[in-house]
């Protein structure tokens, strides 16, 4: 697979790893959790991959009684976190919070220490983040037509951060650099607030981020939004176009975070947890945490309801839902 190819159909193929979405028979009644849940999550604190899971597990842990604890393991292009839970115990106690990073960095570094299909099995989608392209006031730059002529000007001058190699907002970029058709460099972080930070101070020109951590820098004027990577504009910044509507054709990528269990979860535990988490997001105090994050909320059915095909359509679409 080339560059383009990733790039155009990797970052929609969290599917590639269905064959961990849970599509077993009704669910049996699993004693879960029995003792504290870690929740690893291979980005640094205050990403949106972070902030996530802490809004979503928070609310998980007041319906069960038990802890979550969630645990930042950045490093390797995420996947120093990754490769903890793979190796975990696969009881349930032990949760991988990741992104559409985890089919699209085996795609683009060697080496990697885990095969998405292979060693975990996926529970659910947690929402969808809006990425939106940031850049310092003081650099004099007010939209993307702007930013793509000054980059074509001086060409390789411009650099852009990106929170590890492969994640979304590393393939955001490139999408859209190379869509826009400029060249640049690459600075990567660890994590979100770092290169935000760098933003700010203008030692790095661009990057598109999850809004999450981005919106209060947005809000108080310390960074200009430029343009957001979705197919659709951000509900919580209404007044920022899609890179589309921007003028750069072809450059949309939208960013999902997503749940996983090590591979060999007994399927009535992935199936508790699959339920517990769905409660959850569907709770109308965790959506409210949610939109407030500038999280797009995902219609999730439970296993029980895709089983049953209660309200969700014809039996072709429950087949579809549930991977048959």
């Amino acid at each position: 697979m080339n560059r383009r190819e990733i790039l155009k159909t990797g970052l929609g193929s969290i599917a590639a790893a269905s064959a961990g979405w849970p599509m077993i028979g009704p669910a049996q009644a699993a004693e879960w959790p029995t003792k504290a849940v870690r929740v690893v999550v291979p980005y640094a604190a205050g990403s949106a991959t972070d902030l996530v899971p802490r809004t979503v597990f928070e609310q998980v842990g007041q319906q069960v009684g038990q802890s979550f604890i969630v645990e930042n393991r950045p490093g390797g292009g995420t996947t120093i976190g990754s490769a903890q839970v793979k190796a975990a115990e696969p009881d349930g106690h032990t949760i991988l919070v990741h992104s559409n990073a985890i089919v699209t960095v085996p795609a683009i570094q060697l080496n990697v220490p885990y095969d998405p299909v292979k060693d975990f099995s996926g529970l659910t989608p947690l929402g969808n983040v809006p990425l939106v392209l940031v850049i310092a006031p003081s650099k004099g730059i007010k939209n993307v037509k702007e930013l793509v002529a000054k980059a074509k000007a001086k060409p390789g001058e411009l650099n852009y951060g990106a929170a590890g190699i492969g994640t979304p907002p590393h393939l955001a970029m490139e999408r859209f650099r190379l869509a826009a058709g400029f060249e640049g460099q690459l600075v990567p972080f660890k994590g979100a607030p770092e290169a935000l930070t760098e933003v700010m101070t203008g030692r790095i020109d661009i990057y598109f981020c999850p809004i999450t951590p981005a919106l209060p820098l947005i809000r108080d004027g310390k960074v200009l939004a430029l343009a957001v990577s979705s197919s659709q504009r951000a509900s919580a910044l209404p007044d920022v176009p899609t890179s589309i509507e921007a003028g750069v054709p072809e450059s949309d990528l939208d960013f999902s975070v997503v749940a996983l269990a090590p591979k060999k979860t007994p399927r009535d535990v992935v199936a508790k947890m699959q339920a517990e988490i769905v409660k959850a997001i569907n709770n109308p105090a965790t959506k409210s945490k949610l939109t407030t994050l500038g999280i797009k909320a995902v219609h999730i059915y439970s296993l029980a309801a895709i089983n049953a095909g209660a309200g969700i359509g014809s039996n072709c679409e429950t087949r579809r839902i549930r991977g048959d």
